[in-house]
Formats: structure tokens, sequence, C-alpha cells
């Protein structure tokens, strides 16, 4: 069984930094694409960054402020958050795709106090 095991999220000051990790496990298919994606409280569920077969794509929203980068031996996804505002606040979801489906991990909470 596939899992997706996020750590890293918490409670930090505006302009301040957090890096989220998520490792994946479970399965002989590596993740050909890994990313995260976030969900504020009454919002929907935005793509923040993904990194598919070496090339990352961001939100207009955290261009320039977040970074994803990867692992692939370990098949581990990174999200280094810098410049951090009270509107990133939201549960981030790890994601995942391989050969035979797709995934999410169970969120980590980020809040950003002002």
């Amino acid at each position: 069984q596939v899992s997706l095991v996020e750590s890293g999220g918490g409670l930090v000051q505006f302009g301040g930094s957090l890096r989220l990790s998520c490792a994946a496990s479970g399965s002989s298919f590596s993740m050909y694409a890994m990313g995260w994606y976030r969900q504020a409280p009454g919002k929907q569920r935005e793509l923040v960054a993904i990194s598919n077969s070496g090339s990352t794509n961001y939100a207009d929203s955290v261009k320039g402020r977040f970074t994803i980068s990867r692992d692939n031996a370990k098949n581990t996804v990174y999200l280094q958050m810098n410049s951090l505002k009270p509107e990133d606040t939201a549960v981030y979801y790890c994601y995942g795709v391989n050969a035979i489906g797709k995934y999410w991990g169970q969120g980590t909470q980020v809040t950003v106090s002002s």
C-alpha cells in the first residue's frame, strides 16, 4: 500500500520560513511527479508547486518565495517556504503520481501569524 507521509508543518510568524518534507513508500514504482497542494478554510484545494519529470511549476502566489526539490533516491519531495504570509495558512497536502496511480498524504497544518 502506497503512503505519503508529510512532516515539517507548524506555527511561524509573518516573514518566517518552514520546510515541508514528504516521503513516499510502499510501491516498487517510483513517483514521476510529486508536489504540494494546499487548502485553506472555506477554500478549494489548490496547487502550490509540482515537480514532474524534471520540470517544476509554481502557483503565482508563491513564486519567488517557495522552492520545491526532490530526492529521487529517497522518493522524497521537499517544499522550502520563505517569506511566509498569513495567507499561506492552510493544510498542505503532498501529492504523488506513479505508473499505477495518484496518491495524497494526510496533510500538515501550516499557520502563519501576523
